[in-house]
């Protein structure tokens, strides 16, 4: 397979977790230590970025600047949405949000 009919990334990792993802996303993708994976896209002007999970059934979540966070109630358990995720996870996500954040922002 050479460089120019390699499929691009966005076309991987949309197969990967079932989502819409095109060349306008940034985008980004971990591995857990679990054999887990995520995968993060935001879209130039959209208010939140779509995050899918592996061990979520490939549940698309919603998440923004403040999805990230960690629960007093719960002992310091990390969530995003319904679902928990782990320290490593929380920071590359977060690495994604601060990357992609000039995306959200309006332009004017």
């Amino acid at each position: 397979m050479t460089e120019d009919n390699r499929p691009a990334i966005e076309q991987l990792l949309a197969r990967l977790c079932g989502g819409v993802i095109t060349g306008k996303d940034y985008v980004g993708y971990f591995l857990n230590e679990h054999g887990e994976e995520l995968v993060f896209a935001q879209r130039r002007g959209e208010k939140t970025a779509r995050f899918w999970h592996s061990d979520a059934d490939w549940q698309m979540v919603r998440v923004g600047d403040h999805s990230v966070r960690v629960g007093s109630a719960m002992g310091g358990v990390i969530t995003v949405g319904d679902l928990i995720i782990d320290r490593n996870e929380a920071t590359w996500l977060s690495s994604c949000l601060a990357a992609s954040r000039h995306l959200r922002q309006k332009s004017g």
